[in-house]
């Protein structure tokens, strides 16, 4: 397939059904089927196709594989959820694999993805987690463990009044951030995000990723640039917590400037996930 298309993937019929959109830049030449997809993850307040935190910058790389930017349930144009969570996103992502692809997972959307390929291992080419919010795997750091405590807090201290529009606007000025265009499509997104079982206290073992046989990369931002209560808040945390995963699994781990590595420094990243793609393709040629 040849061009830009939208496709809706159907989960099961038991199960809501979850939009990716799929990118095909490839020219009709000779070699380029033997390349595995690449699936892609987003995680909060977005959808896969956001120019702001989702994955719009990656789309240089369709033009040498198919990419699938899944829109998480309740975000993007996948149907809504009443609440969601990482291990039904971790369902959505196993269909989307289909018989094997690369599998990119960005904070929330790390979480789900780095419970897929614990689940289904054989399905998985390779890992790329961009600093996944799962805090628990890593919480015996105590930069971790006090993000932790004070995450739970914060949401149980959340208003039960509280509108998506003042939920986008406390999550980013509060971290001294620049609050997005509230636009209906960033509302839902922050309607579900409000709904989501949070992804920090997600228990998920390392050991089958420790002893899998694809690779894995972890990214983080240096987070330089970064407000202070950002950086503080959020950002040491989640470089604390690649690195114990990185640590756990045999990981690689990329850092990179700034804080939102994928949107900020996407061609650092995307070159990075080209050769884990190529070598991974290499040492596993699609069968």
């Amino acid at each position: 397939m040849s061009g830009a298309s939208s496709s809706s993937r159907s989960p099961g019929e038991s199960r809501l059904p979850v939009h990716a959109t799929v990118w095909d830049d490839r020219p009709n030449s000779v070699g380029s089927e033997s390349r595995w997809p690449a699936v892609l993850v987003h995680g909060i307040l977005t959808w896969g196709t956001d120019p702001r935190y989702g994955f719009a910058a990656q789309r240089p790389l369709a033009a040498r594989r198919r990419l699938l930017l899944m829109d998480r349930r309740g975000y993007g144009r996948s149907p809504g959820i009443a609440r969601s969570d990482w291990a039904v996103d971790a369902e959505d992502v196993v269909e989307l694999l289909g018989t094997g692809a690369h599998l990119v997972g960005h904070a929330y959307g790390g979480v789900g993805a780095l419970a897929a390929a614990v689940r289904r291992p054989d399905l998985v080419r390779s890992l790329t987690l961009i600093q996944p919010g799962a805090l628990r795997p890593a919480e015996r750091h105590p930069v971790v463990a006090e993000a932790l405590a004070r995450a739970r807090a914060a949401t149980a201290a959340l208003p039960p009044d509280l509108t998506p529009a003042d939920f986008l606007r406390g999550a980013t000025v509060s971290v001294g951030m620049e609050t997005p265009e509230a636009t209906p499509e960033r509302l839902r997104a922050a309607a579900t995000t409000m709904a989501e079982l949070p992804c920090w206290d997600a228990e998920i073992d390392l050991g089958p990723l420790a002893r899998a046989a694809f690779p894995q990369l972890l990214v983080s931002g240096d987070w330089e640039g970064a407000p202070e209560p950002y950086r503080t808040y959020a950002g040491l945390p989640l470089i604390a917590c690649a690195e114990e995963i990185a640590e756990a699994t045999g990981a690689a781990h990329l850092v990179v400037p700034g804080y939102y590595p994928h949107t900020q420094q996407p061609e650092r990243v995307n070159a990075a996930l080209e050769h884990l793609w190529d070598a991974a393709d290499q040492g596993a040629p699609r069968g």
